[in-house]
């Protein structure tokens, strides 16, 4: 994270500990010259501000929710006002305890269709009862911690699940566009189309075209004007032109009826079978947390991405979020109001608009309650076949182009159709577990469908194998590899991702035989390069990294007189040359371009490339005793640092800087015990360049360094958080740095890696005091699926 002052909306830093407090003055002895006897004041403010930021973006989100809740409402076949009861719900429920603090909550088009089903069988109000028991479930599996698994969930299953129910809510509105009224079935829905063409309605027609037009012209309309127009949201313009031409032209049309708030229908004691009944709350159970979990996971990507606001916002936490859209339905459906989840357009447009926590989505949950209240005369002016027609468009984008690609790419077009049919013809709750049943038969079949061949080409025997190897392979792959004669050279090619440990025993067993009896041996990947040793040669426990000179992976001894750089550079030639090779020969005609000039400690602990997980061209790299920056034109300074950052800044002009500390650092527990005065030798001269480090350190009227939420263990690693924070000061101060700053071009970070944790730490601000410095755990990328949905 930038160096720069940030807010956090959920999770605040706890308060700075009082002067008297253990956790801090034991760090030190009493009698240590560096211990403090008064704190700052804290920085933990816990008044209540709204940023002005989230008061933009809820009024954003809540012209986008208005209009969409009502037209979800219409095609479920629920009353009017259960939508505007989901969304306020959704945005102050969810708001205040969900766990993505910028995604949005309400009625959402991918329950479109079960709730409408629920509503034909069971009837109003034991839907609103079902609502109940689905968000019970919620918590339930909040509190069992099983968020995560809900994202294994095939991505061609989800696409094709949310695009049956978007073909289905499309057919069904598409009648009320033309003017009659939708059918039960997606079928019935197909069958009466012809019949409906024939009879159109001219005034529900135009009105529906409008609507239509507006959407789709609304986003693409160019220049300044464009830019103007694009404020009002697509939605909120489509639907209020529709209305003003209905009320100008005195079209006679259907149109809202929200009735008085006394007569809103409330839940009942659901009756029905009760196997149809628990069947139907495990629908909107799963239906709804899944949609809510994968929405929040495309979210935290948007947030990731988003460049201003520079604000940090932590990353969802699925099982609170969970907790939150559980809640959420409890009191939706206690209400009279439709099912929740989490809507991933509403949520873009909150990121888009600025949103910085979780007030924006709080407010455009209040500010849907206010309309309830007082736009009802407004409200009943809009011709329900303007919110059809925005729902039906809604319904055509959830078959996502995007997606299709996806999914032919990674060759599961199969699962993805059987999935939408499967969802249009029978239901989403049977569409999806027939997606399943097929996802799991196609992984069935790739896992035992393998292809092995073997052919002879200028004496070289190759033995192809296509797919994945598993113990149903073996018998096929031990006759190929018996057809090679003795002593002769063979090329195995394995075209595949997995290979089990019978596949594998059975192809070592062989090698060794082969190779025993003369013969040689080499295995290749579907790109031909080489993947593996002999045994002798590898240490399987740590590789890639076994060239470092001191491993531990196995108890055999160390060959003293082997020659460790030869060895290395030898390994290299033999390994790694033949895959960096072209990229190495493309960066020396092009010259580099790295992204960002990296100071760090010369300690040879720290292995940058691995860290970083950079290659080649990535990092320009500073290394120095302590990472110190030597202040501009001070007396003695050694230029070699400031040359590197004028190089990187003006020449490479590299995007950020980073300066990474780390634990245990030698050159700090120098200047700890070494006083000033002492011999002069070069590591003390050097060593100068961190007493401001020293002296911050000591500096009474500045807090100290937090680590992932908790003090330094000890002086030593207290010193080394603060000599990241000094020396970033210490690079401000050279003009090409200060003038790259001022311009907006330059990012500054700070960094700390603990050596004994293999743990990597970012430098943020808390919420109020640049003085203050926390260094957040930087968390394992969890592997997700990507989704962007209605």
């Amino acid at each position: 994270m930038p160096y720069a002052p940030t807010r956090t909306d959920d999770a605040s830093q706890p308060d700075e500990p009082h002067e008297n407090d253990p956790a801090r003055t034991n760090l030190l002895s009493p009698a240590s010259p560096f211990q403090r006897p008064h704190g700052p004041p804290s920085g933990n403010d816990r008044r209540f501000r709204i940023h002005g930021a989230d008061v933009s973006a809820s009024i954003a989100v809540f012209l986008i929710a208005l209009p969409l809740s009502l037209g979800i409402a219409l095609a479920t076949g629920a009353p009017l006002q259960a939508g505007l009861v989901a969304a306020a719900v959704g945005g102050i429920v969810v708001g205040r305890l969900g766990g993505a603090p910028l995604q949005v909550s309400g009625p959402a088009a991918g329950l479109t269709v079960v709730t409408a089903e629920l509503i034909q069988r069971y009837g109003w109000r034991t839907t609103c009862a079902i609502t109940v028991l689905a968000g019970l479930c919620q918590l339930a599996l909040a509190a069992l911690r099983v968020a995560r698994s809900a994202l294994a969930v095939s991505p061609a299953i989800v696409h094709g699940m949310l695009a049956g129910i978007g073909a289905t809510i499309a057919l069904a509105q598409l009648h009320i566009v033309l003017g009659g009224t939708p059918q039960s079935s997606a079928v019935s829905n197909v069958v009466g189309l012809p019949a409906q063409l024939a009879d159109l309605h001219p005034a529900a027609l135009s009105v529906s075209v409008l609507t239509v037009a507006v959407l789709l012209i609304w986003p693409r309309v160019p220049g300044h004007a464009g830019r103007i127009l694009r404020k009002i949201p697509a939605a909120l313009a489509a639907v209020a032109a529709a209305t003003a031409l209905a009320a100008f032209a005195g079209l006679h049309l259907p149109r809202v009826d929200l009735p008085s708030w006394r007569s809103h229908a409330l839940p009942e004691l659901p009756e029905g079978p009760v196997l149809g009944l628990l069947a139907a709350v495990l629908t909107i159970t799963l239906v709804g947390s899944v949609e809510s979990l994968l929405s929040a996971v495309a979210i935290d990507k948007l947030v990731a991405a988003r460049k201003k606001p520079a604000v940090r916002i932590p990353r969802a936490d699925l099982d609170r979020e969970l907790a939150g859209q559980g809640a959420a339905n409890m009191v939706s459906g206690a209400l009279g109001g439709l099912p929740v989840t989490g809507v991933a357009v509403r949520s873009s447009a909150n990121v888009s608009a600025g949103a910085v926590s979780r007030n924006s989505t709080m407010l455009h949950g209040l500010w849907v309650v206010v309309a309830a209240l007082l736009l009802v005369p407004v409200l009943d002016l809009i011709p329900l076949a303007a919110l059809a027609a925005l729902v039906m468009v809604v319904g055509v984008q959830m078959v996502n182009i995007t997606h299709l690609r996806s999914v032919k790419k990674n060759r599961e077009m199969l699962v993805y159709a059987a999935t939408l049919t499967a969802v249009v013809l029978t239901g989403v709750l049977e569409g999806v577990v027939i997606g399943i049943a097929v996802a799991v038969a196609v992984a069935l079949h790739r896992l035992t469908r393998t292809r092995i061949t073997i052919e002879e080409q200028d004496g070289v025997h190759r033995v192809r194998a296509r797919g994945q190897l598993t113990f149903l392979a073996v018998p096929r792959l031990s006759r190929m590899l018996s057809q090679v004669p003795h002593g002769a050279h063979c090329v195995v090619e394995l075209d595949g991702s997995f290979m089990d440990h019978a596949a594998y025993e059975a192809l070592h067993d062989w090698q060794t035989s082969h190779t025993s009896q003369g013969g040689t041996v080499e295995v290749t990947g579907r790109a031909g390069g080489r993947i593996s040793e002999p045994a002798d040669e590898t240490h399987g426990c740590c590789r890639p990294w076994t060239p470092w000179r001191n491993h531990h992976c196995d108890e055999r001894p160390r060959d003293t007189d082997t020659h460790h750089l030869a060895n290395g550079l030898s390994s290299f030639q033999r390994n790694t040359a033949p895959l960096v090779r072209d990229e190495l020969a493309r960066l020396a005609r092009e010259g580099q371009r790295p992204s960002q000039l990296f100071i760090t400690c010369a300690d040879s602990r720290l292995v940058t490339s691995m860290i970083t997980a950079s290659g080649p061209g990535d990092l320009f790299t500073v290394r120095n005793v302590g990472n110190l920056v030597p202040l501009p034109g001070e007396k003695g300074a050694d230029d070699s640092v400031a040359a590197a950052i004028e190089y990187a800044v003006d020449i490479l002009e590299v995007d950020s800087i980073t300066v990474c500390g780390h634990s245990g650092c030698g050159a700090m527990q120098a200047l700890l015990s070494n006083p000033p005065g002492g011999a002069a030798t070069p590591l003390t001269r050097w060593l100068r360049h961190g007493r401001p480090s020293l002296q911050r350190m000591k500096n009474r009227h500045r807090s100290w360094a937090r680590i992932s939420g908790r003090l330094p263990t000890d002086a030593v690693e207290q010193l080394c958080l603060t000599n990241v924070v000094q020396q970033l000061e210490h690079l401000r101060a050279h003009e090409s740095v200060a003038r790259r700053l001022a311009e907006g071009s330059l990012q500054l970070h700070g960094m700390y890696f603990h050596v004994g944790e293999a743990q990597a730490y970012l430098l943020t601000s808390t919420a109020e005091q640049e003085i203050d410095a926390v260094f957040d755990r930087v968390a394992p990328a969890p592997s997700t699926l990507e989704k962007s949905h209605i």
